[in-house]
């Protein structure tokens, strides 16, 4: 129950914080999704510290739950996906170029069912 409170609280956390950085974006034109853009790279460069820092045994598994999980699932699940994408690399670029092709495809043909599925109600 107490792991399930920190993934709460900081995915909490991460999403007010990805709230905020889209509000600080609200006055640009939707040219380029910037906010997206760099909410995305902010939480891969946090995650990044966290990684290392908790290979090095510096972070608790309270704390792993709530700024790994919690925190940067919240911000960007973008964070997650890229960082077991390097580990993927690590094992060889087939099993990394496929998460990455495979995730794109499969997740813009769920966005366009959903879209159609939400159509004919």
């Amino acid at each position: 129950m107490k792991t399930l409170l920190f993934v709460f609280i900081g995915g909490g956390m991460g999403s007010v914080c990805r709230y905020g950085i889209s509000r600080m974006f609200a006055h640009v034109p939707p040219v380029f999704p910037w906010a997206t853009f760099f909410a995305n790279a902010i939480s891969c460069i946090i995650l990044g510290f966290l990684v290392e820092w908790s290979a090095r045994g510096w972070l608790s598994n309270d704390q792993r739950m709530l700024l790994m999980t919690g925190f940067c699932g919240g911000f960007s699940t973008f964070s997650t996906f890229t960082n077991e994408t390097y580990f993927l690399y690590q094992r060889g670029l087939v099993a990394a170029m496929g998460n990455v092709v495979l995730s794109l495809v499969i997740c813009m043909i769920c966005l366009i069912l959903g879209m159609k599925l939400a159509a004919r109600v």
